[in-house]
């Protein structure tokens, strides 16, 4: 079985622009396991996981996530990381829906991973999503 470590880079690379695969990225969590935005306060299970990645995906096609630092503690993995990409699809905001703006976005984000028995029994994501807007130019700026 991977360290603990190599699921959350194998996790990361299934949530990549067009090669964004969420059926693996989904599979990579427990039966009980979410993924929590912690910017919204949304919390989402089984298939909404991958429904949220994809969606990030059609608004951003070259999304990458650039891993900055890696803390493995036993069955705990942070991550600190840039969001980037490229705004080329439409973006759901709480104000509305964001038509593509060209605009390129580097977003500082801090993931927090729960593993047990090789499966993320959870994924807390405290993302800049005021950052996110400011670079998009409908934030305060």
């Amino acid at each position: 079985m991977p360290g603990n470590e190599a699921i959350i880079r194998e996790l990361y690379a299934a949530g990549e622009g067009r090669g964004t695969d969420t059926e693996k990225f989904v599979s990579m969590f427990s039966a009980e396991g979410y993924m929590w935005d912690m910017a919204t306060g949304v919390k989402f299970r089984g298939q909404a996981i991958g429904d949220s990645i994809a969606r990030l995906a059609n608004a951003f096609p070259d999304v990458h996530r650039e891993m900055l630092n890696v803390y493995v503690a036993g069955n705990v993995v942070v991550v600190e990381t840039a969001i980037q990409g490229t705004h080329r699809g439409e973006l759901a905001l709480a104000s509305g829906t964001l038509a593509p703006t060209g605009k390129v976005i580097d977003v500082p984000s801090c993931d927090v991973f729960h593993l047990e028995n090789g499966k993320i029994v959870s994924f807390h994501c405290y993302n800049e999503a005021s950052a996110m807007q400011q670079q998009l130019g409908v934030g305060p700026g």
